[in-house]
């Protein structure tokens, strides 16, 4: 099951942190279609975020089609995101990348900054955007 970790200094909102968590898990495999959503009555006592800010968090996600509240039973999974698996000869790489980034002195903000500048010369927005026209 999922555990939420909330980053009160990121500046990401709340609920935004719990739904882009949850996207994360959906992409790295660790939540699959069928799995339950932890209740938010123990995401607010492992997290103390109101309550009201999970039930947002798992309504945008249901809004994309990712999960599905069934009354009395929880929220589920509905579908899964991406194709990396969390056991990824990728993810081993990128680890010892990150293990090097930090041996060199790198912060963390640093190594994020660096590896988002990456995503954008492989990932270009722009071409998606335009092949989708």
């Amino acid at each position: 099951m999922i555990e939420y970790r909330i980053d009160r200094r990121s500046g990401v909102a709340t609920y935004v942190q719990i739904v882009q968590q949850t996207k994360q898990a959906l992409r790295l495999g660790l939540l699959e279609p069928g799995d339950k959503l932890p209740a938010a009555r123990e995401v607010v006592e492992a997290t103390a975020v109101n309550p009201n800010t999970v039930l947002k968090a798992y309504r945008e996600l249901e809004r994309e089609g990712l999960v599905e509240a069934r009354r009395g039973l929880g929220t589920f999974v509905r579908r899964s995101l991406g194709a990396a698996p969390g056991d990824s000869p990728l993810r081993g790489e990128l680890s010892e990348w990150a293990s090097r980034a930090r041996a060199a002195g790198l912060e963390r903000e640093d190594v994020a900054a660096l590896f988002a500048v990456v995503l954008d010369e492989h990932f270009d927005t722009t071409e998606k955007e335009q092949d989708h026209r």
